[in-house]
């Protein structure tokens, strides 16, 4: 882990054309830093912001319905390999970066683009440490959880992006009262451990109510999240794991 002073994790978020580069390209990117405080603790710091981006193409309506950002408002703007480093990438450096399911994010932040910077996703580690949750979108998250400190009016409107970095960073926060930021990290770099089968006929149980069928066939599902789901759960029963016949039915939305 890198030596940052004082430690620090930029937590980004993206609004783009659409989610595919080349084809699509960055509008806006915002930002918000959650820092270590001299006890220890992690906190959501006053550093933030955000920045259009020219995408260099015309917006889709169906985009714009998202974020609300037009053509007219980023005719002029930066471009993004100009905008892009000084923000992933600051002078003070940063552990890590962040972001709500990162993988997105990080089509765009290329490590050229973030000097090979570490990556949190907080949908990830959601997952990991909050099982419960009736889903584990960033917004559901928030009104869950109800974080402490968290500024209604700065964490909106939804979906631009520095008030949903600033969402995210609050989860964050609260993710490092409970894991270290190398633990995050590493759960971060594996697929995502689903608390619940997210679709089919066994939506919404978890993964130790189903038969060994069951999970043999979501093991070889399309999607690299169920595979490790239904993976993980085998080989808890080939380590000598009972399966328990009931688990909390709590929420069916991933």
């Amino acid at each position: 882990m890198r030596h940052v002073t004082p430690p620090r994790i930029r937590v980004v978020d993206l609004e783009t054309t659409g989610s595919r580069p080349p084809a699509h390209g960055v509008v806006e990117i915002g930002w918000q830093d959650v820092v270590q405080e001299a006890d220890g603790r992690w906190a959501v710091s006053a550093a933030r912001g955000a920045l259009l981006v020219d995408p260099q193409r015309a917006i889709p309506p169906v985009t714009m319905a998202v974020h609300h950002i037009i053509d007219a408002d980023v005719k002029g703007a930066g471009l993004w390999p100009d905008v892009a480093p000084a923000v992933l990438k600051p002078e003070t450096g940063v552990l890590a970066l962040a972001a709500h399911r990162a993988s997105f994010e990080q089509r765009f932040c290329t490590p050229e683009l973030s000097g090979g910077a570490r990556w949190i996703c907080t949908w990830k580690c959601a997952l990991r440490l909050w099982p419960s949750a009736p889903s584990f979108s960033n917004q559901v998250l928030r009104y869950w959880r109800m974080p402490t400190g968290l500024d209604r009016a700065i964490g909106l409107p939804v979906h631009r992006a520095m008030p949903d970095a600033y969402v995210s960073a609050h989860h964050l926060r609260d993710m490092l009262a409970e894991a270290s930021v190398e633990q995050l990290i590493a759960w971060s770099e594996e697929p995502g451990l689903l608390p619940r089968v997210p679709a089919g006929a066994e939506r919404g149980r978890h993964w130790t109510e189903l038969e060994d069928e069951a999970l043999e066939r979501y093991a070889r599902d399309r999607d690299e999240d169920v595979r490790f789901s239904a993976t993980t759960e085998i080989e808890r029963r080939g380590r000598g794991g009972m399966r328990q016949e009931r688990g909390p039915m709590q929420g069916l939305l991933l």
